[in-house]
């Protein structure tokens, strides 16, 4: 314990009111970043994984929600897990919209929120649908899965996927910075870090995961595999006349149907890959490639050559 009596607030030996004082000068002032003088509350992490868990338990009941529900009580349950998830979701959407402080982002007024959440939750029902074509993939592809369960509840890429794709719908609204965050929340949960803009088709399955990167105009066809550290990224960052970076442009790989990415491949630039391919492990890409063709180490070195 230090003999050191506490220092006052004021100053002391930490010269609190200095740092305090150009710090306000630094926020207020010199390195602003508000676009208005108006403090707004930021949207809740926190409040965003229990909507997150609420929408998946709505989906899946009998395996995040409770095991033991029957044909008379699941759709109370799914209804009041739903109603709960949807009430909070509206909120954040209204929140991130009025943070960031642009009255033309979508759900800036109450009213537009409730909208956008009403369209979102309409689309829960297709959302399930791809998921069970995800999980179907995962069953066929991983000759570890034992059963639909554990794929469900264990495999980290199933748990990324499901996220990205409430995510994705969030994107597709505008409502762009809350499916930024549930993005984040999936990256921290599983290492997977997939843009909520990126379009990925049905049967989508990511085996081990970790490490995997997916930028936001990705396009992913059907029936496809990646496994851990593989990397859909942009060559290069377009500019205009001023120098500053082009915003939205098209700058990630089109993967088409059926292809499979074996772990640690790099695939940069708006490049396509062919309907069957498979691109081999540690691979570094930046050309098309075309169908049904295998690109190893050895092939890539001998194009490049």
């Amino acid at each position: 314990m230090s003999d050191n009596p506490p220092e006052s607030p004021s100053g002391g030996r930490w010269q609190l009111d200095r740092i305090v004082a150009e710090l306000r000068l630094s926020r207020e002032e010199t390195h602003s970043i508000r676009r208005d003088g108006e403090a707004r509350r930021a949207p809740s992490r926190e409040a965003l994984q229990a909507i997150l868990d609420g929408l998946t338990e709505a989906m899946f009941p009998r395996h995040y929600g409770q095991f033991d529900l029957d044909g008379e009580n699941i759709d109370y349950f799914v209804g009041n897990r739903l109603s709960i998830a949807l009430d909070g979701l509206c909120d954040q959407i209204h929140r991130g919209a009025r943070f960031v402080g642009d009255e033309l982002i979508p759900g800036y007024r109450r009213e537009d929120a409730v909208a956008l959440t009403r369209q979102f939750g309409e689309r829960l029902p297709v959302v399930r649908g791809l998921l069970i074509s995800d999980l179907r993939a995962a069953f066929v592809g991983d000759p570890a899965a034992r059963n639909f369960p554990e794929i469900l509840i264990g495999y980290p890429g199933m748990t990324a996927i499901i996220h990205h794709r409430l995510a994705h719908i969030l994107d597709g609204l505008n409502v762009r910075l809350i499916a930024r965050l549930v993005a984040e929340i999936a990256h921290t949960r599983t290492g997977i870090d997939i843009h909520p803009g990126a379009s990925i088709g049905s049967g989508f399955f990511i085996d081990h995961g970790t490490g995997v990167v997916i930028g936001e105009t990705a396009i992913i066809g059907d029936n496809v595999r990646i496994y851990q550290a593989v990397t859909l990224g942009a060559r290069h960052f377009p500019t205009n006349d001023d120098g500053h970076l082009i915003k939205g442009d098209a700058r990630h790989p089109i993967v088409e149907d059926d292809v499979v990415i074996y772990a640690g491949a790099t695939i940069l630039g708006r490049i396509t890959i062919g309907r069957g391919a498979t691109i081999g492990g540690n691979v570094w890409v930046t050309q098309d490639v075309p169908p049904n063709s295998i690109v190893t180490q050895a092939t890539a070195r001998n194009k490049q050559g």
